[in-house]
């Protein structure tokens, strides 16, 4: 990886767009905002050359040869040319693609072992070591929430197979990573009712409440409600994995 800042991102939101020509303007943009200099395109270009030289060295290429069959030049921009596989992301988004699918036939062991797959591929926040611009943020965006998403339904079907026990130590680190996330809440709930914690369940609610009253003047959402008088109630459905009550949204609890 190039060690100068603007490289970085050059390269950056090339492989955010792997096969697909980024134009020279975007990079422009990505990299000086609204007010690119005079030199802007010589510039993205001095730096696509500069790539060109650390991945020549790195694969023992000539840079011709990287420039022809990996950092190409094309009609307007650039793109970086790459095959399924290539790069973590893409491994990331075929276990993903794999748990949803498991998801959707009712495997949960098998969609659990997928979406663990995925979340392997992480180490630490993505692109945590390249300055962002608009693109590269927006991007940024969509993968932690991509992400999240994939640990909520890893959960879910966790708690479907009587995992409950299992997940209590990263749940409690979830909801104090995202303290307004009412469905990682509703799912500390139900693991910690499921371990014999019941009273922890409820203390998890009510320091939930305090913090959307105090901080966005609002109510935990209807469903988190359901669950917490059921939790109160010791609705026998909330003891048995596979009900339905992992997921918020499916809860049905008439007390």
């Amino acid at each position: 990886m190039p060690t100068a800042r603007k490289p970085r991102t050059v390269l950056s939101l090339l492989l955010l767009n792997d096969n697909r020509t980024v134009a020279a303007g975007t990079l422009m943009a990505e990299i000086w905002g609204d007010n690119p200099p005079k030199s802007g395109p010589t510039l993205v270009q001095t730096y696509v050359l500069h790539l060109r030289r650390l991945f020549a060295r790195a694969f023992g290429m000539t840079s011709a040869e990287v420039a022809e069959e990996l950092l190409q030049t094309r009609s307007g921009g650039y793109a970086f040319r790459l095959g399924r596989g290539e790069l973590d992301l893409h491994e990331y988004q075929r276990w993903q693609v794999a748990g949803d699918q498991a998801l959707s036939v009712g495997d949960d062991t098998a969609a659990v072992a997928a979406y663990q797959r995925a979340l392997g591929q992480w180490q630490g926040s993505a692109l945590m070591d390249v300055e962002h611009g608009p693109l590269i943020t927006a991007r940024v965006v969509g993968l932690e929430q991509s992400r999240l998403t994939v640990l909520e339904r890893k959960i879910e079907a966790e708690l479907r197979l009587g995992r409950h026990r299992d997940t209590l130590s990263e749940l409690a680190g979830l909801v104090l990573l995202h303290p307004f996330h009412e469905g990682l809440h509703a799912q500390f709930m139900l693991a910690l009712h499921r371990s014999g914690n019941r009273t922890r369940a409820l203390e998890v609610f009510a320091a939930l409440r305090a913090s959307l009253n105090s901080e966005l003047g609002l109510e935990p959402a209807p469903r988190l409600q359901t669950l917490h008088r059921a939790i109160l109630a010791a609705e026998p459905g909330l003891d048995f994995p596979g009900t339905g009550a992992e997921t918020v949204g499916r809860l049905r609890f008439t007390g």
